[in-house]
């Protein structure tokens, strides 16, 4: 059985659907949009010399970890992360996940 990991994915606004798709594409079986706002070094933008705070998409999925580097590899791809200012997408393993019955099966005791 693989482990389940989640992968962050922080994009640009409009792009969590692009995002969703690729993960799609590429094995996992769904995902989570947030939205929130952040800045970062490459996204210093003014509007009548005020600074905003541009708005963004944050896209939550968990996948089993055979599979993590592909989908990563297509989020990145598809998000265009490698440019500066289009965001970042990150992996973090879960220790213990509920209510993803087919990503999770249990062992029966023994």
């Amino acid at each position: 059985m693989h482990s389940p990991c989640l992968i962050v994915s922080i994009v640009r606004k409009g792009w969590g659907d692009t995002v969703l798709e690729a993960t799609m594409k590429s094995g996992a079986h769904g995902g989570t949009v947030l939205f929130g706002r952040g800045i970062g070094r490459n996204e210093q933008q003014k509007v009548f010399g005020i600074q905003i705070e541009p708005e963004k998409e944050i896209v939550l999925t968990v996948v089993p970890d055979n599979i993590k580097d592909m989908v990563l590899a297509e989020i990145v791809r598809a998000a265009e992360l490698t440019a500066p200012g289009h965001g970042l997408a990150f992996i973090v393993p879960i220790e213990k996940v509920a209510g993803i019955v087919h990503l999770v099966q249990e062992r029966p005791e023994q």
